[in-house]
């Protein structure tokens, strides 16, 4: 049999997944997989996953039913989020992540560097994201104290509005342009991210936002998770417009795996099949480049196709890259290749 093709992924959330979880031990539940997720060691190992950004997601208030939608991950319509308990939660997964390393399940990478020693070495490259920037005061005092923890990512919004700017909702179908864009705050944060050397994911942001940022920032424009508004019109995903600028910038885009922004119908189906990944896909590579594409699986933040069903399930969707027609060399960096490059541009000092 042969060996896997190393996967370099562009969002995950199994930090949030197993802080929020009430596993006795999370990093023992990591190592042996005996956790419910997607991304465990074993799973990794076997699908090829090698590596990735992990986001730290901080959750919204619960609401009064605290009830969700079938299949969903998330909320809808999410509360505002305060400072405090954002701050608390973004420590509590970052404090994890480092005992994950610690128990050498993985390694924190804070430049490709690392992340190809770390590959080549057979542990996991994560790169760590901050997925909404709630913990982040509007001074950005604690910005800096995450970029000395080794922070390379962050999104300004998740899908609600906070100090530094709005998020689009989850409403199908939709547009992108759903309000306001970017604060003065989040020109400010923009401007920082920039000088640090941190990767600005766009993924969950308005469409006057992505312009705000494509205006004010001197990096490439990146939606580490997010798919094309012309096959599924969720406003989660990019319009021609939009990824023409991704384009423009010589920035990437990562394949959201979640059904609901891969559907043409926007249902939350596990029976999806890989073909309508591989439209998203070519629709891309039309759009952008062969060479600013590449995954951003969303594992354990949203539905799969039962096909892939997990981490493990990586090299499903290689295979069915090869049988599309999908060369070698482009399979290579559709599967890791695009990202390094990208994050050679973006967080390397």
């Amino acid at each position: 049999m042969s060996e896997p093709i190393p996967v370099f992924d562009g969002h995950n959330d199994i930090l949030g997944h197993l802080a929020t979880s009430d596993v006795a031990d999370p990093v023992a539940a990591f190592l042996t997989g005996s956790f419910a997720s997607h991304i465990d060691l074993i799973k990794a190992r076997t699908g090829g996953f090698s590596g990735g950004i992990f986001a730290v997601f901080c959750p919204s208030p619960k609401k009064p039913d605290g009830a969700l939608p079938p299949g969903m991950a998330f909320d809808m319509a999410p509360l505002p989020l305060e400072l405090e308990p954002a701050q608390a939660m973004a420590i509590k997964q970052i404090s994890l992540l480092y005992r994950l390393e610690a128990a050498g399940a993985l390694a924190v990478c804070r430049n490709t560097a690392q992340i190809k020693a770390a590959m080549a070495a057979g542990k996991i490259a994560a790169v760590l994201h901050l997925e909404g920037v709630e913990a982040i005061d509007a001074d950005l005092q604690f910005l800096d104290m995450l970029y000395a923890a080794g922070l390379r990512s962050l999104g300004p919004v998740w899908s609600r509005d906070n100090i530094f700017g709005h998020g689009v909702p989850f409403n199908f179908p939709g547009s992108p342009d759903t309000g306001p864009g970017l604060t003065e705050a989040g020109k400010r944060l923009v401007v920082a991210c920039n000088r640090l050397g941190i990767l600005i994911d766009l993924s969950h942001i308005t469409e006057k936002g992505f312009w705000d940022v494509a205006e004010l920032s001197t990096a490439p424009l990146v939606a580490t998770h997010s798919n094309v508004h012309a096959i599924c019109p969720n406003p989660r995903n990019l319009t021609a417009d939009q990824l023409k600028a991704v384009r423009d910038s010589d920035g990437m885009v990562g394949l959201n795996f979640a059904t609901g922004f891969l559907r043409p119908d926007g249902a939350w189906r596990p029976d999806t099949g890989l073909d309508v990944l591989l439209r998203h896909l070519d629709a891309m590579i039309e759009a952008v480049g062969e060479t600013r594409v590449g995954l951003g699986s969303d594992f354990d933040g949203a539905m799969l196709p039962a096909a892939i069903g997990s981490s493990a399930g990586l090299q499903v969707l290689i295979e069915a890259m090869q049988q599309h027609g999908f060369g070698e060399a482009l399979v290579q960096r559709l599967a890791h290749g695009n990202w390094l490059d990208l994050l050679a541009r973006v967080i390397d000092r």
